[in-house]
């Protein structure tokens, strides 16, 4: 099958516009954190510059943006708004994910979806995160369609969404428990976004419940069929997209804090222990772009899908993820007691740094994941 190759011409300086849009994000990000508020007017601010269409090729009437700019935007909003670059982040990869399909020429054609997202600026919202290989909600059939029901957590970006890309379980008659892959029209009578996200951190990112009652779901509309509770090349295909966009998020919180830890401990930077404190800082902060950089280089690269990719992908995941939080760790140690302080954003920052911790694969479950490879034996 021949591939598309994707547009390498971008229409503007995109990260030059998310950096600008993240010095005014920082101006309300901490009343976002103090209300539990999500950032609605980052949200239309995006939508006003055509962030959300800007991974769209240009010859379906997006901006033109490549993978590795896709990272650097949301890199850049982060510094300013975790949870906009967060929820943001979970547009982006299921952006990147129907390119992909694009490319490869996958049924159901993802072209129509694109250009809708370039036409009318659409905002995706996923569930993947609290679904991953088990899938979640129940898909009964009826009269040739599905009827729908669930629950979904962690719907980042919901309040302004416009459609929600999940999964249900179908208990196939032959083949067993079957996860489905489909998207609900978040304007659905049948689709409740609740008001529940109260969070340690990442406050502004509107990850809250989604319920869906009785919607219908057409075969046709079916994206992924795959087995209930395994691994499968649906995840060698996206994990290499996901990761790089999501921990940008974290990288920019984590460069914002570092930043900030500098600017508070001039008054006492002749102080050998503050020096090593910010050598150690800087040195995770090293780690984590460098593990970064492999992750974005390996999201960028158009090869070919396998187990042994993902694996490198999920151990990098890890390392990024142990050094940002360090990183933001010693930036407190750093600066002291001020640190404790709201009015500095670093014990926000702390806060934010921390959700890191509970994306895929957790550090543990990694750690089995890539043992099993190593020693011969099924990723799970």
């Amino acid at each position: 099958m021949a591939i598309i190759q994707e547009t390498k011409t971008e229409t503007k300086d995109w990260v030059v516009v998310a950096r600008s849009l993240a010095t005014e994000f920082a101006t309300r990000a901490a009343e976002h954190d103090a209300s539990d508020r999500f950032v609605a007017e980052n949200y239309q601010a995006l939508r006003d510059a055509k962030i959300f269409s800007a991974p769209v090729p240009a010859e379906l009437g997006g901006g033109g943006a490549g993978f590795a700019t896709h990272c650097e935007i949301i890199r850049e909003i982060g510094r300013g708004c975790a949870s906009t670059a967060l929820s943001y982040s979970m547009h982006s990869h299921l952006i990147q994910a129907l390119l992909w399909r694009w490319r490869h020429g996958a049924t159901p054609p993802a072209e129509p979806l694109l250009r809708r997202i370039a036409a009318e600026e659409l905002i995706l919202v996923s569930s993947g995160g609290s679904d991953w290989l088990e899938g979640s909600g129940t898909l009964t059939k009826k009269n040739g369609s599905y009827v729908f029901n669930a629950r979904k957590i962690f719907g980042s970006g919901s309040p302004s969404g416009d459609l929600l890309l999940t999964t249900g379980i179908y208990d196939d008659p032959q083949n067993g428990p079957t996860v489905l892959h489909f998207g609900v029209d978040m304007r659905n009578p049948g689709v409740k976004v609740l008001d529940n996200w109260r969070t340690m951190g990442m406050r502004g990112t509107g990850s809250n419940d989604i319920v869906i009652e009785n919607v219908e779901v057409q075969d046709a509309a079916v994206s992924t069929r795959r087995p209930k509770g395994k691994w499968h090349r649906f995840f060698d295909v996206n994990s290499p997209i996901i990761w790089p966009l999501i921990t940008a998020a974290y990288l920019g919180v984590a460069e914002s804090a570092r930043d900030l830890a500098i600017a508070q401990v001039q008054k006492k930077r002749d102080d050998p222990i503050v020096q090593q404190l910010v050598g150690e800082m800087d040195t995770e902060l090293a780690n984590a772009r460098m593990a970064w950089e492999q992750l974005v280089a390996a999201g960028a690269a158009d090869v070919e899908p396998s187990v042994a990719r993902s694996n490198e992908v999920y151990k990098r995941r890890t390392i990024l993820g142990r050094a940002v939080l360090r990183s933001v760790y010693l930036a407190m140690e750093a600066t002291g007691g001020g640190s404790f302080f709201r009015s500095v954003g670093l014990e926000r920052a702390f806060r934010d740094i921390q959700g890191i911790r509970f994306h895929p694969m957790l550090e543990r479950r990694q750690y089995l994941f890539s043992g099993r490879i190593a020693l011969g034996l099924d990723p799970v």
